[in-house]
């Protein structure tokens, strides 16, 4: 119910102390402060991309081969690629796509996810074993494996990337909300829902996916990092992006064959991978210590 107190195995949280203690952990984090940095840098550059991009058509596609392979200068910070583009303005303008595409996928694996892995954790039995055979059976294939394989089915794109990769993903979260689930479901709180009458669905979406939120969250953080790398990694091997899109992991690929003498070319996109990648682990390390009860903070 919109403006109710969240519920706990302990009781009501404390919502406004909650907060003032998500702020004192992460502002006193220099790590941290870090990841947050980059994360709206990241946020900002997919937002704001085409106006705050030194030369905005070069980012989204335009040529310029006069200026073709020009080392960093003033001119161009990040110095320009084969066909004239300003390098810089593709990393930020490839930074829509990137960011879009992670919290696209995510979200889709914790839509999936987490309601199977409560109903199977909840109601155990048969279902449970039905959903955890085929999260099992998935879980088999490593997650860029299948991702690949699914891309190469359906062909090479970006929205056909985003759907391997949520298709891939998905698991991870089941057997997280089941875990939490499993805990949960005999616990006094649950009793006394299920004794009122409660119906299981009730009991499941207003009271068991809410208190696994925690785990969730940490492991969605680090995981739309983790979806940035996987993306850039299937437009590497040409089975994502496809050019004249701006995209980091095509960047990457596009630059791979002149790295000796143009190095900015693919070094800079590469480098914008890693710090983002970087920046949700620092922020996923730092919510994981926050919300883990038995950290030392």
């Amino acid at each position: 119910m919109p403006g109710a107190p969240l519920t706990s195995p302990a009781g009501p949280v404390d919502v406004e102390g909650s907060r003032d203690r998500w702020r004192r952990v992460l502002l006193a984090d220099p790590l941290a402060l870090a990841g947050l940095a980059i994360i709206g840098t990241l946020v900002v550059a997919a937002i704001l991309g085409p106006l705050i991009a030194p030369y905005p058509e070069q980012g989204q596609g335009s040529t310029n081969v006069p200026e073709r392979m020009l080392p960093p200068s003033a001119l161009h910070l990040l110095g320009t690629d084969q066909l004239g583009r300003d390098v810089l303005s593709r990393i930020i303008i490839g930074a829509r796509p990137a960011f879009g595409v992670a919290i696209l996928v995510v979200g889709l694996a914790i839509l999936i996810g987490v309601p199977l892995g409560a109903i199977a954790g909840y109601r155990r039995g048969r279902i449970d074993a039905v959903i955890m055979r085929a999260t099992d059976l998935t879980l088999a294939f490593p997650p860029l494996l299948l991702a690949m394989a699914i891309v190469a089915a359906l062909g090479p794109g970006l929205e056909h990337a985003a759907l391997a990769l949520a298709i891939a993903w998905w698991p991870w979260y089941t057997r997280l909300a089941r875990a939490s689930a499993i805990s949960l479901r005999e616990r006094p709180f649950i009793e006394a829902a299920r004794s009122i009458g409660l119906a299981d669905s009730r009991i499941i979406f207003g009271h068991i996916v809410p208190n696994s939120i925690s785990p969730i969250i940490v492991q969605a953080t680090i995981d739309v990092g983790t979806v940035i790398l996987a993306a850039g990694s299937l437009a590497f091997i040409g089975l994502g992006a496809r050019a004249p899109e701006a995209d980091w992991g095509l960047m990457v690929a596009e630059g791979r064959t002149v790295i000796l003498d143009q190095w900015w070319i693919p070094t800079f996109p590469g480098l914008a991978i890693f710090i983002v990648v970087l920046g949700f682990n620092l922020v996923g390390d730092a919510l994981r210590d926050l919300l883990d009860p038995r950290g030392g903070r």
